[in-house]
């Protein structure tokens, strides 16, 4: 049993799109993950955006407006804050002078009070008009990512995805373009806005008081430092936190996806204590870098008190001297608190931009995937292919050093049924994916027609082929819609007939829904064998010239197999067939029968001419089969 270790989804992935994961303050000790050229790829996105250029010249206008409007907000609070002041302290100084005191200028005050809310409005406007551009910028985006990498992977070769998990190539497809959708959207407006706040704020205070802006300055090295020295600790408990999730995560999917196995070895009491070992390091390492991180937040706090109980100190001292009025004590106070924030949101900012070009430099990676030979300009249409079939000297191999199949020579006429028999990795299913493109050949020619595959656009050869397979492939729908798959258009009586043909069409009618029945995820609502007819009668309902059958009965009992055999014959009458075989009694009839061996065909003929040969074909059947009936015969 292999434990897998799946990509963690972007939302919890350190540096993920999540601000401030694990706590206001905890995405501070998350390690980011690194690009290998962040520069190149940043570039590279970044052109992805050049088709908004103006919408994004907006939103920076757009932001810089409104936090400019919000930053004047407390500078002009003070001013009210003055009004009052002086006015009720200057009527207790008047009654203790027994002179006449004067009432507050409400008027001025009120005054006051319509300029904020009119300041923070606008401000607000223009922050809603900013994330509502920038949202349909990011979306647009991603949309073209998208686009371009489904048109990517329909370009690809299968080569790519037999060395790829289909969790890696979905992790790229969501979760990196999910976090570079979170990233433009939320925290490239965030870091404007951040920039601004602190640059801003900085030459506000400046104006108020430079002695009480250098405290300020004084007590920030003071945040980096604790900063510094908490993330330091934090980052290995959350490394170990994301490996020890991986490993929950891969031995939850492999206990469930093979439940019924676990169950029937009886290896639950094993499952439940290696589940209860990596669930307690998952605990320990967990609780450990919540607490370490949550730590930032105690202390950032305590550090802002100790500026504020400084700058307030300070700032009163300067009230008294006249120096400063008491509403910009107050207003700086407040401006000393927006400082803060800024500086470290941009901080963690920097880190999320960090893991969205490692997302995007993994999205570009797929993207510069080595493609399928292109089509040929001039492609050749098939109007009604008879089904000739010529393989000449075609050689082939995955790895350069270790050819599979060598100088390959078969000739198939139409209508004639070859069946391909071997030992496993002896390329017989290879063979079936060079013939319709699957894989290109490295040397040789082959032929249908006497048309080059290579001149036919490769949408065009694999029509004229249908297949059934070994393991049967029906998406959640309809039993109608999956057996209409094999013909777009086709009317409810075509998908009838080809259920019929396949001898599909009774065991449909005894289901609730018939043909309206809803096939889930797995197809495991029906049996093996059921599925088995459905796929036939889709190949039927295609209408293919060439028919290729990959050990299309080797998961069923021999009743259904009868049935299967039934359907296949149906379907095979008038064209050309490959029968991958597994079970003997499926290719006893064929016209001719190819035994491969190390990619090499070393016999063919007939069941009864090889037999006679006393070749390799008769050793296997006579060490295999001897004293079985052949019919239950079954090649391993």
């Amino acid at each position: 049993m292999s434990v897998r270790r799946p990509e963690t989804p972007a939302a919890s992935r350190p540096g993920g799109p999540g601000l401030m994961g694990g706590g206001a303050w905890g995405a501070m000790g998350r390690p980011p993950e690194k690009p290998k050229d962040f520069k190149g790829t940043l570039f590279r996105l970044v052109r992805y955006l050049s088709p908004y250029r103006k919408k994004l010249v907006v939103v920076l206008i757009f932001a810089i407006l409104s936090t400019l409007f919000a930053i004047l907000g407390p500078k002009i609070l003070g001013q009210a804050t003055t009004a009052i002041f002086n006015g009720v302290v200057g009527n207790l100084i008047a009654v203790r002078a027994h002179r006449p005191t004067h009432s507050l200028d409400f008027g001025y005050i009120g005054h006051i009070v319509l300029i904020l809310i009119s300041l923070y409005t606008v401000s607000a406007v223009f922050n809603y008009a900013q994330q509502y551009i920038m949202a349909g910028v990011a979306q647009k985006t991603v949309y073209a990512l998208r686009r371009d990498v489904d048109a990517k992977l329909a370009r690809l070769p299968l080569k790519f995805f037999d060395a790829r998990t289909h969790g890696e190539i979905l992790s790229r497809v969501t979760n990196d373009i999910d976090t570079i959708a979170t990233t433009l959207q939320q925290s490239m407006t965030q870091l404007i806005t951040s920039v601004v706040t602190i640059v801003g704020v900085m030459v506000v205070m400046l104006t108020i008081s430079p002695l009480l802006t250098v405290i300020v300055l004084v007590t920030m090295p003071l945040y980096g430092l604790v900063t510094g020295v908490v993330a330091k600790r934090s980052q290995q408990y959350f490394a170990a936190q994301q490996k020890e999730l991986g490993r929950l995560n891969g031995h939850v999917e492999d206990m469930f996806t093979g439940h019924t196995i676990v169950k029937a070895f009886g290896h639950e009491d094993r499952s439940i204590e290696r589940f209860n070992l990596i669930n307690d390091r998952l605990y320990t390492a967990g609780w450990k870098a919540q607490f370490v991180s949550g730590v930032i937040m105690p202390l950032m706090t305590f550090i802002g008190n100790l500026g504020y109980v400084i700058i307030a100190v300070v700032g009163g001292i300067f009230v008294t001297q006249g120096r400063i009025t008491i509403g910009d004590v107050q207003a700086f106070i407040q401006y000393s608190q927006q400082f803060t924030w800024p500086i470290v949101q941009t901080a963690n900012i920097a880190n999320i931009i960090q893991s969205t070009v490692a997302s995007a430099e993994r999205v570009f990676e797929l993207l510069d995937e080595t493609e399928e030979i292109p089509e040929p300009t001039d492609a050749i249409v098939f109007d009604s292919p008879r089904g000739d079939v010529a393989i000449n000297h075609v050689t082939f191999s995955y790895n350069s050093d270790a050819p599979l199949i060598d100088d390959l020579n078969i000739d198939v006429h139409h209508g004639q049924t070859i069946a391909i028999v071997g030992p496993t990795g002896a390329g017989k299913t290879t063979l079936v994916n060079l013939l319709i493109r699957f894989y290109e050949i490295d040397r040789g020619r082959i032929t249908i027609d006497g048309v080059d595959i290579r001149d036919i656009t490769r949408g065009t050869l694999r029509s004229i082929f249908g297949m059934v397979l070994q393991d049967t492939w029906l998406f959640n729908g309809t039993i109608r819609d999956n057996i209409a798959y094999g013909r777009g258009g086709a009317t409810e009586d075509e998908i009838v007939r080809a259920a019929q043909a396949a001898h599909a069409d009774h065991f449909i009618r005894t289901l609730p829904q018939g043909y309206d029945t809803i096939l889930n995820e797995e197809a495991s609502n029906i049996s093996q064998g059921q599925k088995q007819l459905l796929t036939i009668a889709r190949a039927v309902l295609a209408d293919p010239a060439i028919l290729i059958l990959d050990e299309a009965t080797s998961n069923v009992d021999s009743r259904t197999e009868v049935l299967i055999q039934q359907a296949m014959a149906t379907l095979m009458q008038g064209r050309t067939s490959f029968v991958i075989a597994h079970r003997l009694s499926t290719i006893r009839d064929a016209e001719k029968i190819l035994v491969m061996n190390k990619g090499n065909i070393i016999e063919h003929g007939n069941h009864r001419e090889l037999l006679a040969q006393g070749g390799f074909y008769a050793d296997l059947y006579n060490s295999q089969f001897a004293g079985a009936s052949l019919d239950d015969a079954v090649m391993v």
